[in-house]
């Protein structure tokens, strides 16, 4: 049977661990065919981000026209998308309907600290978003309020789904607690997903995983609470799997193919 084509539209990381590299490798383990529109080169390891080359614009439009015209795509994913140049041309595919189950992860800041987008890049994609996946962080910059426990992810979902998202994600698996514990808003109904947190240092990539798998998942044709489920356990095995690996000196990527399992 020929599987379900994805597509990423995201920067490449060298390391391997997050960016296209994730994406690629959990539509592989998720059983959907990969294709991919780089919107950025970044120079980076485990132990953080060394440099970002973002592309033109105009090389973005032509990979995305290149996949597009050859290729059924039956969901769409959106990582790093580096500048709000960038950003117009994807938001212009969209608004056309060429990107469908459309699943954003507004990527802001790496681990490390090094800025890999801007806020107002993402602001023109997250309108014609199905699903929306800030982490804490990110829905902060986004929403301009302080989102550092439950009730401020669960504000800060209802605001960004008013702007546009049929779907917001706010992920916690950045704050303390024995429980990673996400907030998913939509349909008027706000939901909480509770999983037992892995004590693993290796969380590279987590973000991009979890997006990765549950635009894998609504191509299969699961309503978005069903998909963010699968994603969220796919994610808590590939942490759970990698938590002894030693690749890299610092926070080192997921098992994304269940080696360890």
């Amino acid at each position: 049977m020929t599987p379900h084509t994805i597509l990423t539209i995201a920067g490449s990381d060298s390391g391997g661990g997050a960016g296209i590299q994730a994406d690629l490798k959990v539509f592989a383990a998720l059983g959907a065919y990969g294709t991919s529109v780089l919107t950025a080169i970044t120079a980076q390891n485990t132990r953080g981000v060394d440099a970002v080359l973002p592309l033109p614009p105009r090389t973005v439009t032509e990979q995305l026209d290149s996949v597009l015209a050859d290729f059924t795509v039956c969901a769409v994913k959106t990582g790093m998308l580096g500048s709000p140049a960038v950003a117009d041309a994807v938001a212009e595919a969209a608004r056309d309907g060429r990107l469908p189950q459309l699943v954003v992860d507004p990527v802001l800041v790496a681990t490390s600290g090094h800025r890999l987008g801007v806020v107002g890049a993402v602001e023109r994609i997250l309108p014609y978003a199905r699903v929306a996946t800030p982490n804490c962080a990110e829905a902060a910059a986004i929403t301009g309020r302080p989102v550092d426990d439950v009730a401020g992810m669960v504000a800060a979902a209802e605001a960004l789904a008013a702007g546009g998202p049929e779907y917001v994600v706010v992920t916690g698996g950045d704050l303390d607690g024995g429980e990673a514990v996400d907030v998913l808003h939509g349909g008027g109904h706000t939901t909480l997903l509770r999983a037992p947190r892995v004590d693993t240092r290796h969380t590279h990539g987590t973000g991009c995983s979890f997006s990765a798998a549950i635009a894998v998942r609504l191509a299969l044709g699961d309503p978005v609470p069903a998909a963010v489920g699968v994603a969220k356990e796919y994610v808590l095995r590939a942490l759970t799997g990698a938590r002894g690996w030693e690749l890299g000196a610092g926070r080192g990527p997921l098992d994304h193919f269940g080696w360890s399992a």
